[in-house]
């Protein structure tokens, strides 16, 4: 497997501990990806971690070479393959999210991934006349293209998928063996042969609510623009929506009448400052000149509070660290906080900070927020 840029090839025996790794408890993207910067491989991160999670209840277990072993299997008798974060045909916008997933599986044609995206959400119980537009939408931008992605979900995303095949791409929240909702086994199937089908979680996983965040960032991340066609308030597109600005892309909404419920989000998103569209040319004029700084002023990420993974590397984590973590942990609450002010009030560095909040993490007392922010568990 090449890695992307100037990374060496990944050995099995190293994918296979990367899979292990990921799998194992406490563990989600960016502490995976500090497990990697710190130890340089997952095979040695595996090795450290009974004693990086010392402060937990009980003894630390990372996942089964026997489960991985097993679910290895399962994506192969599903038709799909591994992609890791490092891959030359990881998706480039993707990657530049901090939460992105560090391994995902696939089933179809990866380049379509690599093409300008799109990504089109909103309401499951959507109007006819939203579902007839949502499809019409995503065939003129097809037909222009773009690559449509979106979260298989009924109504919309249904609607998106179908006018868009075969330039589509479907992110589900289950395992990439299982259809979901049941409805649209045929339409996945379809896509995952003639289009591309992405999944963060294992095989065998049905979806629950949680996963369904997990799967609306990677649909954002995807995609240099978002745009919802009908949706309530507070509804899953709309915290897709946010997620696509958070992260610095562009954010689009069709307006619709203020008597229509289905309509109130994404007239909320406007307000908000997402870009009123009307027709698919002015979405494409919209991503066709997008040059990473977005025309929409909806939620525009923050540049503050980077940190280079790599200085993790170069720490001396010594015989303080346990008092240290213990003070980080003080310092948390049930509300979220930003890592940028635990630096400000520890007066520590950045990468102590950090390596603290991954021993707790590892602990299960810490609970690491989408936004980047961070809480007691």
């Amino acid at each position: 497997m090449e890695g992307k840029g100037s990374q060496p090839t990944l050995s099995q025996q190293e994918a296979f501990a990367r899979i292990r790794l990921l799998r194992s408890p406490n563990i989600g993207p960016i502490s995976y990806r500090q497990l990697i910067a710190r130890f340089g491989s997952a095979a040695a991160a595996l090795d450290a971690l009974p004693d990086l999670a010392s402060r937990g209840r009980g003894p630390y277990r990372p996942a089964s070479a026997d489960s991985i072993e097993r679910e290895v299997m399962a994506v192969r008798a599903a038709g799909a393959r591994y992609l890791f974060h490092d891959q030359s045909d990881y998706p480039a916008l993707l990657g530049e999210l901090d939460s992105a997933p560090p391994i995902l599986t696939c089933r179809g044609h990866l380049a379509l991934a690599s093409a300008p995206c799109v990504a089109l959400v909103g309401a499951r119980n959507a109007s006819a006349a939203a579902v007839k537009l949502a499809r019409d939408f995503a065939a003129a931008l097809a037909e222009a293209g773009f690559t449509l992605v979106s979260g298989l979900a009924r109504g919309i995303d249904g609607a998106a998928h179908e006018g868009a095949l075969p330039q589509t791409i479907g992110v589900i929240a289950s395992g990439i063996d299982i259809a979901y909702p049941p409805q649209h086994a045929a339409l996945q199937e379809r896509i995952a042969g003639e289009g591309l089908l992405v999944a963060e979680q294992p095989p065998g996983t049905e979806p629950r609510g949680r996963h369904f965040p997990s799967r609306n960032r990677i649909i954002a991340g995807l995609a240099s623009g978002t745009l919802v066609v009908e949706a309530a308030p507070q509804s899953g597109s709309l915290i897709t929506a946010r997620l696509a600005g958070e992260a610095g892309r562009e954010v689009m909404a069709i307006p619709g009448s203020p008597l229509d419920a289905r309509s109130l989000g994404c007239n909320q998103l406007i307000r908000d400052g997402a870009v009123l569209v009307q027709t698919p040319d002015e979405v494409i004029e919209l991503l066709v000149s997008f040059t990473g700084a977005p025309r929409s002023r909806f939620r525009v990420a923050d540049s503050p509070g980077a940190f280079d993974y790599a200085e993790l590397a170069r720490l001396d984590w010594g015989e303080a660290r346990a008092d240290f973590s213990h003070d980080i942990a003080h310092l948390l609450t049930n509300a979220p906080v930003a890592i940028d002010e635990l630096v400000r009030q520890s007066q520590a560095t950045p990468a102590e900070v950090h390596m603290a909040l991954l021993e707790l993490e590892l602990a299960g007392e810490l609970v690491r927020e989408a936004d980047g922010t961070v809480r007691r568990a």
